[in-house]
């Protein structure tokens, strides 16, 4: 447990005012407490840190294949692996399953049907390396005993391409599992039609910006036992699914206590994970967030691993059963979603304009590195809550083209939906700028100072 403390001391570095519990130190709901981590938890923790985590995955917008260069010299057959490819892509591109284990109890693992959602891609390679490197190790002898493991890790290749939601129709795959429209969504639909998993895990990363319940924490992860039906009943299926939610909770309390919430349950027909339920699957979605300075999302890519291993393990032994459904119902909701930047008391100096006192609200493409900066709103935002706020108050804020010219197309004005590119000077004609917005934020310089310099660090929120 020991390595488990210093990972936590390390996330509380990382996360400033998160909320993190040590295992000794259970957070304060009886449900929670009832539910301790596994007693495997730190020895895991320790050997994922020295040999399960898989070079090459450093950086979360990888290309497709790069990610199977990365993953086929984990799945070779000496190991225990069969890989089989069973559909293309709209653009060509392989979808495989990979399945491990000789066990009775199947299970469907199913990651990246958002091209930009690679977190549980990541840990899967970490997952991968364990469950062939490690043979002898008694987790990785009890799943393979128990269950059989069928993956379709690279749902979206073309997707994950462009690093973009949609597939290269414009299709959101995961919207796609009544009308079956894409070559993906059909592959995914076939896979689980074949070999009828008792239990499946749907594995996505929702928006950085989200809050646990109506508080000022990020969700870091969220969890769902998806519904059946528009009712939102719970059967013998989904009772199932709950208890592996809880197992899962059991793993993260000691990480992100406090940083952990539901996803909605409405029904929706056309999702993937509803319907797999309705089809009676016990159905477990995990959610990536974000955890404030993990900027390629690594700590969460290990949290992954943590999560699918400790869910696994009480699937093979049958230890979800009777774990209490308070521990999952009681977890907040999704609330929330915080935009990314907020400037707060500049004063908008145009070029040839009047000039205006006025807040700037700014969300990023990749919101963890602050990149790709887009003005979202202009106005009085005292009372806009953001993930991060810069104090310009006693600056002008004075609008620039990615050229270095004004942005000729509005007269040189601000406008919400157009790139943030702007300075922060001490002057109205941006002689003296302190601070340079260009879409992207400068990770060395990523706000002014209160004194007008240049900051080293980001008031974080």
């Amino acid at each position: 447990m020991r390595r488990v403390a210093l990972s936590l001391l390390l996330l509380s570095l990382l996360w400033p005012g998160a909320s993190v519990a040590r295992p000794d130190n259970m957070p304060t709901g009886a449900a929670a407490r009832t539910t301790p981590p596994p007693a495997w938890l730190g020895e895991l923790d320790a050997l994922y840190e020295a040999r399960i985590r898989v070079a090459g995955l450093e950086d979360r917008a990888f290309q497709p294949e790069h990610w199977w260069q990365v993953a086929n010299p984990l799945l070779e057959d000496s190991r225990g692996f069969e890989t089989r490819e069973i559909g293309r892509s709209v653009e060509g591109r392989p979808l495989r399953h990979v399945s491990w284990g000789r066990g009775n109890i199947p299970v469907l693992l199913w990651s990246q049907m958002h091209g930009d959602e690679s977190t549980a891609s990541m840990a899967l390679a970490d997952l991968f390396h364990f469950l062939g490197g490690h043979p002898g190790h008694p987790l990785v002898q009890r799943l393979r005993e128990a269950t059989t493991l069928h993956f379709l890790p690279m749902m979206n290749p073309d997707g994950a391409a462009r690093f973009q939601r949609h597939n290269a129709q414009g299709i959101d795959i995961n919207r796609d599992a009544r009308a079956l429209a894409s070559p993906e969504a059909r592959a995914l639909h076939g896979l689980r039609e074949q070999v009828r998993p008792a239990f499946g895990f749907n594995l996505h990363d929702q928006q950085v910006g989200y809050r646990a319940g109506d508080s000022d924490r990020g969700t870091a992860i969220a969890l769902l036992a998806p519904a059946f039906n528009e009712a939102r009943e719970v059967d013998a299926t989904r009772a199932r699914a709950i208890e592996v939610a809880v197992a899962v909770r059991a793993v993260l309390e000691p990480y992100i206590a406090g940083h952990i919430a539901k996803w909605d349950d409405t029904f929706n027909p056309r999702a993937f994970g509803d319907l797999t339920a309705k089809a009676g699957v016990s159905t477990v979605l995990i959610e990536s967030g974000g955890i404030e300075g993990d900027l390629q999302k690594q700590q969460l890519r290990k949290l992954n691993f943590l999560a699918l291993v400790g869910a696994l393990d009480a699937i093979a032994t049958g230890d979800h059963a009777g774990l209490p459904r308070d521990a999952y119902e009681e977890l907040p909701e999704n609330g929330e979603v915080w935009p990314d930047l907020l400037i707060t008391g500049g004063t908008l100096a145009p070029p040839g304009q009047a000039r205006t006192q006025v807040d700037l609200l700014i969300n990023f493409d990749r919101p963890l590195l602050e990149r790709g900066g887009t003005i979202t709103e202009i106005g009085d935002l005292a009372d806009t809550d953001a993930r991060r706020t810069i104090d310009a108050s006693g600056l002008y804020i004075i609008p620039f083209h990615p050229s270095g010219e004004p942005p000729r197309e509005t007269g040189g004005r601000l406008t919400d939906d157009m790139p943030a590119y702007f300075h922060l000077s001490r002057d109205p004609e941006g002689r003296n700028v302190v601070w340079t917005l260009a879409g992207d934020v400068d990770p060395k310089n990523p706000g002014p100072s209160a004194d007008g310099q240049a900051s080293a660090s980001p008031q974080l929120r």
